[in-house]
């Protein structure tokens, strides 16, 4: 370690959490104002703060930017490790509220529709039937915004997709996910002894926009196998949307095929999933943490549970 970063470990580690904490709100917020009010100090006492940080790292961790600021490249470096130490420090707290009362957390689970259905929900229920107090809050959405709470300290771990690139959180990849084509039941195709892809192009198909991944899947898919695009007069990325309209229309739903046998063979269920295989799947998911990061043993329990 040369002198210079020597001199910078000894400083940065006499910052004060509040100092830390100003500077991570700094970087989401964008604006002094919203920051000093987030951690719940005056405006003035924040431009002291950080002044008083700059003066004991000496360098530069803002600049103005028109009538507000920015951070610099030091800034935003900071910001990140001190974001990361303030979610840490809210893990550390739930674990030790886990050790003394002796009683599991509230885990923190994102998923996206598939895995949700097929892993998420039957491990949770079978932990419960051996822990009637395990808690559990599930957030369903796309691997984007689950990556995002999961960078925010907002969720503990997900099952999603990671992009490219990324370098704050890793991922173990899981399982593919094939999709099944899904109407109503009484569908017209449903009585048909063969269903073509000529057939299938004749309804409306019901996907989200051109960005999301099951429909550039699709369409990928069907180049391949040389046919048309699908009709779409509506788009959508709701799941329940998605239900709505195949239960009131003939369209046709591409979903993930353990979303499918989840509600199969339930004649109660209002949908079914066509007899043909277009060789239809996602790219496969993944266990998605932030990088480095320790499970609280409720969290790693349910992980272990999925995993099993």
């Amino acid at each position: 370690m040369s002198m210079v970063e020597a001199g910078l470990v000894a400083q940065v580690r006499r910052l004060k959490p509040v100092q830390l904490r100003l500077l991570a709100e700094l970087d989401h917020a964008g604006a002094l104002g919203v920051a000093a009010a987030r951690i719940g100090v005056a405006q003035p006492a924040a431009s002291r703060l950080l002044a008083e940080m700059e003066a004991l790292l000496g360098l530069p961790l803002h600049e103005r930017h028109g009538r507000g600021l920015q951070l610099t490249a030091v800034g935003r470096a900071l910001a990140r490790r001190a974001a990361r130490i303030e979610i840490e420090l809210a893990d550390a707290a739930r674990e030790l509220a886990e050790a003394a009362t002796g009683r599991a957390g509230v885990v923190r689970v994102g998923a996206v529709t598939g895995p949700a259905l097929s892993l998420v929900l039957p491990s949770l229920t079978a932990l419960q039937r051996e822990l009637p107090e395990f808690r559990a809050e599930v957030t369903v959405g796309t691997s984007v915004t689950l990556c995002d709470q999961l960078r925010e300290g907002r969720l503990d771990f997900a099952l999603a997709r990671l992009s490219p690139g990324e370098t704050q959180l890793e991922a173990r990849m899981i399982a593919g996910e094939p999709l099944s084509l899904v109407v109503r039941r009484g569908h017209p195709l449903l009585v048909r002894p063969i269903v073509s892809v000529d057939d299938l192009l004749a309804y409306d198909w019901v996907m989200g926009d051109d960005e999301t991944l099951l429909t550039q899947t699709v369409v990928a898919r069907l180049a391949e196998l040389g046919m048309g695009l699908p009709r779409r007069r509506i788009s959508t990325s709701s799941f329940l949307f998605t239900l709505a309209l195949l239960n009131q229309t003939d369209a046709i739903a591409p979903l993930a095929t353990p979303v499918v046998d989840s509600f199969a063979g339930n004649p109660s269920v209002p949908f079914v999933s066509l007899p043909i295989d277009l060789g239809l799947a996602v790219a496969p998911f993944s266990l998605v943490t932030r990088a480095g990061a320790q499970m609280t043993p409720s969290a790693q329990r349910l992980i272990d549970a999925m995993l099993a």
